[in-house]
C-alpha cells in the first residue's frame, strides 16, 4: 500500500533506539523527510548515520534535545521548523516501589512523558490546522489503561497522555489535521533488552530463555511474545498517513492482547 508519506515532514521524538527509532525508519521507507530527536548530539548523529545506511534515499536529520530540561526544548522548538507528523514519543519507564518514589522523580516523568507532548503538540498543532492538514499520534501504553502496581508513577503518565491526545483531537473538529494514542504493550525496546539482559546475568541464565520466560508469564496476552518495536512502527505510519483520515480521537491497541477489555 502506498501511504502517500512522500513531501510530508515528520518528528519523532526519543527516536534514536526503540520504537521512536523503528517508526522514523518506516516514515522514511514511505517517503517521508523525519527528523529524529535525542538525548546526546552523538548519540543522534549515529542514529542517523544508522537511518541512512538502512534507507539510502533517506532524508533524515536529528536534533538534540533531552526533555527533562526546558531550556533545551525551547532550543529544540526553536530550530524545529514545520512539521506535518508530529510522534510524541519518547519516555522513560522503570519498576519502583511506590513509596520509594521521590517528588523530584514524580516530576521527571511528568516533565518527560506528558509535558514533551503539551510543548510539542503546541508548537506545532497551530501551523497543522492553518495548513489543513497533520499528523499528530503519542506513544502511550497498556499500562495508562491497567497501571502496573511497581509502575505507578509510569502508568500514571501513560494515562495522561491518553487524555492529552483525546483533548487535543477535540481541537480538530472539521479539519485534516487528527490525534490519535497508540497503546503498545510490552515490547522488547533497547531498554527492555538491557533490564532482561542484568537480571539473566544476575540469575546465570541465558538472556533468550528469560526472555522467553518473562513473555510466557504474562497470563493475559494473546500474542506470548515480546513485541517488536516494528509492530508498534508500522500502526504509528499508517497513522501518520492520509489513509488514515477517519481515525481521529482515538486509542489504538498495538498490545498484543493483554488489556482483557473488548476496548
Amino acid at each position: 500500500m502506498d501511504l502517500d508519506l512522500v513531501g510530508k515532514r515528520a518528528f519523532v521524538s526519543g527516536s534514536t533506539q526503540g520504537i521512536g527509532y523503528a517508526t522514523a525508519e518506516a516514515l522514511l521507507r514511505e517517503g517521508a523527510e523525519v527528523v529524529i530527536n535525542g538525548r546526546t548530539a552523538d548519540g543522534v548523529r549515529a542514529a542517523v548515520r544508522k537511518l541512512e545506511a538502512a534507507v539510502p534515499s533517506a532524508a533524515v536529520s536529528g536534533v538534540p534535545a533531552d526533555f527533562e530540561h526546558p531550556a533545551q526544548v525551547r532550543q529544540l522548538l526553536g530550530s524545529l521548523g514545520e512539521v506535518d507528523i508530529l510522534v510524541n514519543n519518547v519516555g522513560v519507564f522503570d519498576v519502583s516501589a511506590f513509596e520509594e518514589i521521590s517528588d523530584d522523580e514524580w516530576q521527571r516523568y511528568f516533565d518527560v512523558n506528558i509535558m514533551s507532548g503539551v510543548r510539542l503538540s503546541r508548537h506545532v498543532l497551530g501551523g497543522m490546522l492553518t495548513r489543513g492538514w497533520g499528523r499528530i499520534i503519542f506513544i502511550s501504553s497498556e499500562a495508562g489503561v491497567s497501571v502496573p502496581s511497581d509502575m505507578v508513577h509510569y502508568g500514571t503518565t501513560k494515562a495522561g497522555t491518553l487524555a492529552l491526545g483525546n483533548g487535543l483531537a477535540k481541537l480538530t473538529r472539521g479539519t485534516g489535521v487528527t490525534v490519535n494514542t497508540i497503546l503498545g504493550g510490552p515490547t522488547y525496546s533497547d531498554g527492555v533488552a538491557r533490564a532482561i539482559e542484568d537480571v539473566a546475568r544476575a540469575q546465570g541464565v541465558p538472556a533468550d530463555d528469560m526472555k522467553r520466560a518473562i513473555a510466557a508469564a504474562n497470563p493475559s496476552s494473546l500474542l506470548q511474545r515480546f513485541i517488536d518495536p516494528s509492530e508498534i512502527a508500522g500502526l504509528a505510519t499508517y497513522l501518520a498517513s492520509p489513509v488514515s483520515s477517519a481515525t481521529n480521537g482515538a486509542a489504538l491497541r498495538a498490545d498484543g492482547g493483554v488489556l482483557t477489555t473488548t476496548l
